[in-house]
This record gives structure tokens, sequence and C-alpha cells, in this order.
């Protein structure tokens, strides 16, 4: 007699993947095809449009990088050799270099901090910019520190002090050392104030404790808010927002000139905003490319106000757009790059944070670090990686732009076809969403339930996946946004079997027929 183990391996969430027809063991995986077994032992075929999420820009199980890891681990290449040279390593940041030098048309290098996922590289890149501004901050204090004691000397020497009319934020006090130190308790009463991030509504950077705090999408944000630095969350179609909110955040600490035989106080800005996160192409948040005029806000906001911009290419970069990084077609040049998901190949682990040399803060080397950063095997990957984007003179971009116009044709197609129930297409490459019509009003019936539920276009993936065989998830933050993110040798007879799988759905949907349950 044989004992069933229990479900130990989050069950609830294997519950409602049943519930929605999704709770498939898959066995097998190649290029765009993931397998299952069915109930008869036969083997069957599931179009994969999901690409891990965004990770498999060449496909499951590559046959260059499948080869190349068996030889990794033939050749023993260590996982494990911490605080020791890592060349590899140093070449994979070389070659992003190259490329990042290429796609923006500037020189100065970027430093690499290797992680081991896109979460993990958002919390490096939210710990250097709080370290940074630090570095900032201390500065500012350093040079204030200096003009008290010049203050202190000028009036030793004759020179007159404020007036009442420009110390009463001040309160009461008596002489040249009464002002210092009442400056000095205005200003250590607003360096008690914490950093703030910026970034745009519809976001997403992650669900660990800090950065979930820069993901927009309020079931996952707000039951740890109390846990790390808060953001803001800028508006993506208001021109001038993001000047706006950098204004918002404003803080000054009082400073005092000497000069003329006068002493003077003057107010400076406090460095707060530690950083302005942003994605080329928000992906959870609806796959919603970021508009170049917004591209430009943040850029020059970033400027004027001596604060970073991070610009997010865990999902949008490694070619899945059409260039490595899809900030050259938005226009936006980050201070710091995020990197993950498809660097790994499908097959490793891997994350990078590149900083520009001119912001970056060698100790953060000291009090930062990950056991399985780093390693020889995700570095060799993660270089392989950008060779195959970088043959041919970059033949994969290419063939990714290729691609990606013949899959936003067919959505484009079913967009046209289904305007009813369809309510845009968007995206950039191989990396296209499909944004349904919003169905909480529909009439009673599964439609409309699971639409209220947030479940909406879990049940479509359902749908296509039990009738088409076809593996399509909605983006997490927009659940009536389905997301497509093939690799670059995408089929068109996988494409036409995909608008027959939509076609199909949207044929449901007008119905609101229970069919889209079952099947």
């Amino acid at each position: 007699m044989t004992t069933e183990l229990p479900e130990l391996a989050e069950a609830h969430l294997g519950g409602l993947l049943d519930q929605l027809g999704l709770a498939v063991p898959y066995s097998r995986a190649s290029g765009d095809t993931l397998y299952f077994v069915d109930d008869t032992g036969a083997e069957v075929a599931v179009d994969d449009f999901v690409g891990g999420y965004g990770s498999l820009i060449f496909g499951h199980h590559h046959p260059t990088l499948t080869r190349l890891l068996h030889d990794l681990l033939e050749r023993q290449v260590p996982v494990h050799a911490q605080f020791s040279r890592h060349p590899y390593a140093n070449d994979l940041a070389a070659s992003l270099n190259r490329v990042l030098h290429r796609e923006f048309g500037i020189a100065e290098p970027y430093r690499a901090i290797f992680a081991n996922t896109g979460a993990e590289a958002a919390e490096c890149a939210l710990k250097h910019a709080e370290m940074e501004r630090g570095q900032r901050v201390a500065a500012l204090i350093a040079e204030i520190d200096t003009h008290l004691d010049d203050a202190r000397a000028a009036a030793a020497a004759g020179a007159g002090l404020p007036g009442d009319a420009a110390t009463a934020r001040l309160g009461a006090f008596t002489g040249v050392d009464g002002l210092i130190a009442a400056v000095r308790q205005h200003n250590t009463a607003q360096l008690a104030r914490g950093p703030v991030f910026l970034t745009l509504e519809n976001s997403f950077h992650g669900k660990l404790a800090a950065s979930v705090q820069l993901t927009h999408n309020p079931a996952y944000r707000l039951p740890f808010r109390t846990l790390a630095a808060p953001a803001r969350f800028v508006p993506v179609d208001r021109p001038g927002a993001v000047a706006k909110a950098v204004e918002a955040e404003r803080v000054t600490v009082f400073d005092l000139e000497s000069g003329d035989g006068a002493v003077r106080l003057v107010e400076r800005d406090l460095p707060v905003i530690a950083a302005f996160f942003a994605e080329p192409v928000q992906g959870e948040g609806g796959i919603r490319p970021l508009d170049a005029a917004l591209a430009a806000e943040i850029r020059q906001a970033a400027e004027a106000g001596g604060f970073p911009v991070v610009v997010d290419e865990i999902q949008t970069g490694v070619g899945r757009t059409g260039t490595f990084f899809a900030g050259a077609q938005a226009g936006l040049l980050g201070d710091y790059v995020l990197l993950a998901k498809s660097i790994g190949g499908g097959l490793v682990k891997n994350a990078v944070l590149l900083v520009r040399d001119s912001r970056y803060q060698p100790e953060f080397e000291l009090v930062h670090s990950s056991t399985f950063a780093k390693d020889a095997l995700s570095c060799h990957i993660g270089l392989a990686v950008v060779d195959l984007l970088e043959a041919d003179g970059g033949q994969a971009y290419r063939t990714v732009r290729e691609r990606g116009d013949a899959l936003r044709a067919a959505l484009d197609g079913v967009a046209e076809a289904n305007a009813d129930v369809v309510a845009e297409v968007r995206g950039r490459g191989l990396m296209q969403g499909l944004e349904f019509r919003d169905q909480t009003d529909a009439p009673a019936g599964v439609v409309r339930d699971f639409a209220r539920n947030g479940l909406f276009g879990y049940m479509v993936a359902g749908r296509l996946l039990r009738a088409h065989r076809i593996r399509v998830f909605p983006t997490a933050s927009a659940p009536h946004t389905l997301r497509f993110q093939p690799s670059l040798a995408v089929t068109d007879e996988a494409i036409a079997r995909l608008v027959t799988g939509l076609t199909d759905v949207c044929a449901l949907i007008r119905a609101n027929d229970p069919t889209l349950l079952t099947g």
C-alpha cells in the first residue's frame, strides 16, 4: 500500500492552478515547446509563448548553450570560489560594456555587480543608490560644517548676523553660537528623514522586501509597506509629472554664508531622492512601452536633482525588443542598468547590476555579497548569450525584429477582427501584449466573476492551454492583458495556432460562454 504524499510545496497556489486548468507537470522542453505526458502515456506538445517570463530569448535548451553547459560541468569549473579572482566575470562585464557603448554612443565604463535574480539585482541597485546618496549627504554636511566655522570667525571679526525675518524658522537664539546651534538642530531633524525612491505607475521591480516597495500593484506591496524605504509613483500620462514628483519630495537644510561683512542664512537642497527606477517597456504593468517624452523628463529631472536613473532591463534586455538594451529605443540611458532573465540563457540563474563609473561606490563590494553570484557557470553562459546575439553583425537582433513584426501583425489582426472584445495590442519586438476590454461589468457568469476576482487573464490562459495547447499568461498587475514573449525562433505555424486560439477565446468571451472553464 502506497501513501500519497501531502502537497507541501505551495499547495494553495496548486489549488488555484487546478481550478484554472493550469496545473500541468511539464516533463520536457525544447525551443518554443513544452511537453507533458497525458493519461494515456502519450507526450503532448504545448506552444510556449510565456518564454520563462522573458527568460528564453533563444528558447528552451538552445544547443550551443546546452553543449557549453555540459562542457563546463565536465571541466569541473568552480561554482564556489568566493573571494578570489573571477576573470570570467570580468570578461562578461567587458562584453556588456562593449554592447552598451555601441548602442548608446558613449565611452564611460560601467562597473558590474553580479547577482542571481532580477529582484536581487534590484535590491543591489537600491542599496548602492542609498550608499551613493549617503555620500552626497555626508559631503553636503561636511561643507556646511566648514561654513558654520567660517561664520563663527566672521562674526568674531564683526560681521553682522541675519535678521529676525531670515531666521524666523529657527526660533529664538542668542549670538552666533546660538545661531549655529539652531542651524545644527534644524539640520539634524531633517537628516532623520529616510530616502525616497521614484518610479512610475504600473511599475514592477520585484517582490523582495525592498524591491516590492517599487512595485505599483498594491496587492504585492501594501502587506510589506513598513519593511523598507518608500517609493512615490509618478503618472505616465501627465506631462510635467516627473518634475512635480521631484519638487514634492524637496527637503532643505540651512547653511551660513559669510562675506562682505555679513553672515547670511541660506537654504540648501538635501539629497532625499535616492534614485528613479524605470522600465523601457513595463512588463507586469501590461506591456507598456516608455514614451520618449517621459524618458526625457526622467533624465532631465535626474540631472537637475543629482540622483541616478536605474533602467530596469530585467525583462526587456538581452535582445528581447530588437536591440540588446531596450532603453536604446526609448532614448533612456541609465546610470544603473539591471539585467537578468535571458542573460542566463534559460539554463542558469544570473543577474547583473551595471553602474556608471562616475557614480560607482567601490566600498559597496565590501558590504554586499552573494554566495552563488559571479560563478563560472553563469558567467560563461552569459558571455555565450552575448556572443550569440552579437554574431554575424547582430543578426539575432534583426531576427527578433522580423519575428516580432510577424507576431505583432497576427495580434493586430485578432484585435481588428474582434474590436468589441480586444482593446489594444502594444509592445516592442518579441515582447507583445494583447489587452482585452474590461469584463468586470459583463453579464452575470464566469467571465464577469473571474474578471472581478482579478483572474480573467488566467481563465483565458487555461482555455488556451486545455483546448489549443498554447501556453500564455496575463501580466501580473494588468490581468486583462495577455503577454507573448517567445524566442527569436518562433515559427509562423505557432503564431497561426495562437491566432486560432485567440479567435476562439474572443468568441467565448463575446458569448459569455462558461466553456471558457472547460475543454
